[in-house]
């Protein structure tokens, strides 16, 4: 089975088509303590940066704090099932993002059911990623980087932010379709493989434009190209991968879940308090919005003229 961003999206929007329910309790009784965000990365990704532009938006809107977790091992499956198995009480969620649909199909045997287990509670957004290189390596455009990799097979890393991650899925996308042979190198997070790939130990990376953005201005990396189909704002000068390898389009997607087994008046809560709609216009609304893109290059997920 997989849950494709499409498909993770409608489900989060039917959440808001729940009937009245009776005893609810008003939204406004939710939060009462403290909630805890999980992330399942180190911090300097893009999950990771997502949660912390989320959590105080909703602190300040909701009235408690919103605490970034990091938990990082397996392509974000230790914090899943961290969360899977966690409380039901709404006071743990997880950020989750395209690696979740993707680690159902990566890996056979898992101590949870990220379909079975993991309620959507809201979509945020979807992101952009950008194709590195040190500064030093001979390519300065993907083409180039093409014919190098041709003439040098097998002799080029690829470092990846974990096994199933939009680091490594987007990468391996690319290599597939511009028939090239590198050899994948997998850290826990992009923050381990950002040290290695600055020092030249691996040859290139598909980043979060997020994490990218400020090493890129600072001269420490060379984009070469983003997966989206057009050139992103924070990085206008950089063309699409896909205008040179036809085809290719990558983005990764972010939302909130929450225990699945949740009791229903307790979900609704959850979900009346952090619609979709109100984090779309919450991170991208004018007094945020030069800060998410600046951090992000995101578009958020039903947010006004996104």
């Amino acid at each position: 089975m997989k849950l494709p961003r499409r498909a993770f999206l409608h489900l989060a929007a039917a959440a808001t088509a729940l009937p009245t329910m009776p005893r609810v309790a008003s939204a406004l009784d939710y939060p009462t303590r403290p909630v805890h965000l999980i992330v399942g990365y180190p911090p300097g990704g893009v999950t990771d940066i997502v949660a912390r532009l989320i959590a105080p938006w909703l602190s300040e809107r909701l009235g408690q704090s919103f605490v970034v977790e990091n938990r990082p091992g397996a392509s974000s499956n230790i914090a899943t099932e961290a969360v899977a198995r966690g409380s039901p009480d709404g006071y743990t969620l997880l950020l989750i993002s395209s690696a979740n649909s993707a680690n159902v199909r990566l890996y056979e045997k898992l101590n949870f059911d990220f379909i079975r287990d993991i309620a959507p509670v809201a979509s945020i957004g979807r992101d952009a990623f950008v194709m590195v290189v040190n500064p030093s390596f001979p390519a300065k455009t993907v083409p180039e980087f093409i014919a190098y990799a041709k003439a040098n097979p097998g002799k080029l890393n690829m470092a990846t932010s974990g096994a199933g991650s939009g680091s490594d899925l987007y990468g391996q996308l690319f290599k597939v379709m511009a028939a090239i042979d590198l050899v994948t190198v997998h850290y826990r997070g992009v923050g381990p493989g950002l040290p290695d790939l600055m020092s030249g130990r691996v040859e290139v990376m598909f980043l979060p434009v997020a994490s990218a953005i400020g090493h890129v201005r600072a001269g420490k990396l060379r984009p070469l190209g983003v997966t989206t189909t057009t050139r992103r704002e924070v990085l206008s000068d950089v063309p699409a991968i896909g205008d040179f390898v036809p085809g290719y389009e990558a983005t990764n997607w972010e939302g909130i879940g929450a225990p699945a087994n949740m009791p229903p008046e307790t979900f609704l809560q959850t979900r009346l308090a952090i619609p979709n709609h109100t984090i779309a216009i919450g991170i991208f609304d004018p007094s945020q919005n030069a800060q998410a893109r600046r951090a992000t290059n995101s578009k958020a997920v039903g947010a006004p003229h996104a």
